[in-house]
């Protein structure tokens, strides 16, 4: 276990953004690594921005905070937060999108843009070949449970980490309460299968 792993989680609020980063930071933990995390709120309640940085080392994390152009991983639950924190990426890091739009008052109301999800492409393109969009929403929605996106997301991710499946699984099962442990294990599959497909 020589690889370090930063990654920069971002959502609204409501989407499970911060389920996912503790998620991820216990997974890192029983994996042997040290992990800090730090969260910044927007206003989460309001649908306001969320973003989470989670750092893995095999030896010791100094601090919680990315930078610019340090994060090897972009998580991102909703595609215009992938876009702004696309600088977060480093060259030929991994980004992973929720193929999911959430159109702000200010963009429905005709007084601001929102991105395309082709402008993400040429904006992520130019940092990296790794861009994964997976439909994250449409497959919990399928699942019957849109707040499953989370962990159909973090699936994806982890086909590009070296830690057992069954880690993630056992981690998921002391996050979500009983009865929703069984639809998790099967979303958390299918976000697999998504990305390694």
């Amino acid at each position: 276990m020589s690889k370090n792993y930063d990654f920069l989680l971002v959502g609204v609020g409501g989407q499970g953004t911060l389920l996912a980063s503790n998620v991820l930071s216990e997974v890192a933990l029983e994996a042997g690594y040290d992990v800090k995390k730090s969260e910044v709120h927007g206003m989460a309640q309001r649908g306001g921005s969320v973003n989470t940085h989670v750092r893995w080392n095999s030896e010791r994390v100094d601090s919680p905070l990315i930078g610019l152009g340090e994060a090897d991983v972009l998580l991102a639950f909703e595609l215009a937060e992938a876009f702004r924190y696309a600088e977060y990426l480093k060259m030929g890091g991994i980004a992973i999108v929720n193929q999911y739009a959430i159109e702000p008052i200010t963009v429905t109301s005709g007084g601001a843009h929102y991105p395309a999800e082709k402008e993400l492409h040429t904006v992520l393109g130019a940092v990296t070949d790794q861009l994964h969009i997976v439909p994250g929403t449409a497959i919990a929605k399928e699942l019957g449970n849109v707040r499953t996106a989370n962990v159909v997301l973090l699936g994806a991710l982890s086909t590009f980490l070296d830690v057992p499946e069954k880690t993630w699984l056992h981690i998921i099962e002391e996050r979500v309460p009983p009865r929703f442990v069984a639809l998790n294990h099967q979303a958390f599959s299918m976000g697999r299968q998504e990305v390694a497909g």
